[in-house]
């Protein structure tokens, strides 16, 4: 593997892009920390473009890493709401390209959803890389979107690119505030005894991977892009995924035999139940050797991310 380079986390105050930028401090990587002013889009496109630049001056003639863990929506969100997401990142990555000859010495990871992008596939689950992308809402049609983004760059200039196509993200650190995160909230009901609604039936089954999983995933796929692709074939596409298929029901069983309580669910419908199909289980057929950093068990994971919902609460009632 190669020495760790200057890398920066574009979204490092994120659930994800908070454990990769730990992961990678405590690699050895020298990181940038320049923040983005997401609700300015004008302010925000000239900071990642000051960043940028940073970035390059700070690797010299060595190499550099960018990490792009950014984005606000989710499954619900509306097609306008994203669309500024979008056109944001398809600007920056079009700036990226416009410095060929320091895109060799970069290697590039974007964030993607697997929900969102084999939501409406019509094969058999569980799901490969091998399975034809077919988005269901307007979240996923936006992470592809970012994909194709980015790959037209990378095949253009010859950058490595690492695109991560990530699973049901939870852990500590989740943004209880967000419509998102079920295992985060089904900790939150158990802590403050409130209702938590779900909207799609108790069968219905994804693929959960603790969020220190996915970073380490995302740190050793960085460290090791530059071998995985080729200048012909820049692009390397992986699901990251724990593998295993839990049914909703089985997840609010779990939770109830950790907290030995039932939470209080009630079941309700929303529009937002369109976006979401009955199984969306995922298993890797590539870059195997990332696959051994997912290795948290679902019991211990919802255990971490209960301390960490348990902390902010009591946190909260003390401010």
């Amino acid at each position: 593997m190669n020495q760790p380079a200057v890398t920066w986390v574009v979204g490092a105050g994120g659930l994800l892009g908070r454990h990769v930028a730990g992961r990678l401090a405590d690699n050895g990587h020298e990181l940038i920390t320049q923040r983005i002013p997401w609700s300015d889009p004008e302010a925000a496109r000239a900071a990642l473009q000051h960043g940028f630049t940073e970035l390059l001056t700070r690797a010299g003639d060595g190499q550099w890493n960018l990490a792009w863990c950014a984005g606000a929506g989710v499954v619900s969100t509306s097609a306008e709401s994203l669309q500024q997401d979008a056109e944001l990142f398809g600007d920056f990555v079009r700036h990226i390209g416009r410095h060929p000859v320091v895109c060799s010495r970069g290697a590039f990871f974007l964030a993607s959803s697997a929900g969102g992008v084999y939501a409406g596939s019509p094969d058999t689950p569980p799901f490969t890389e091998d399975t034809e992308p077919r988005p269901l809402a307007p979240y996923g049609r936006m992470k592809l979107a970012k994909e194709r983004e980015l790959t037209a760059v990378a095949e253009a200039t010859g950058m490595p690119a690492f695109i991560g196509r990530i699973a049901n993200l939870y852990g500590p650190g989740q943004n209880i505030d967000k419509p998102q995160g079920l295992v985060s909230h089904l900790c939150r009901a158990h802590f403050t005894g409130q209702p938590l609604s779900i909207y799609v039936p108790l069968d219905t089954l994804r693929d959960y991977i603790l969020v220190s999983d996915c970073a380490a995933m995302v740190a050793a796929g960085l460290a090791d892009l530059r071998r995985v692709v080729t200048p012909e074939q820049p692009v390397a596409t992986k699901i990251l995924a724990s593998g295993r298929g839990t049914s909703i029901g089985a997840l609010i069983a779990e939770s109830t035999r950790i907290f030995r309580r039932r939470p209080r669910i009630m079941l309700v419908s929303s529009p937002a139940a369109a976006g979401q199909v009955r199984d969306l289980r995922l298993r890797s057929v590539r870059w195997p050797e990332l696959d051994r950093f997912s290795r948290s068990t679902l019991p211990a994971g919802i255990a971490r991310t209960a301390d960490d919902i348990e902390l902010r609460l009591r946190l909260a009632r003390h401010d």
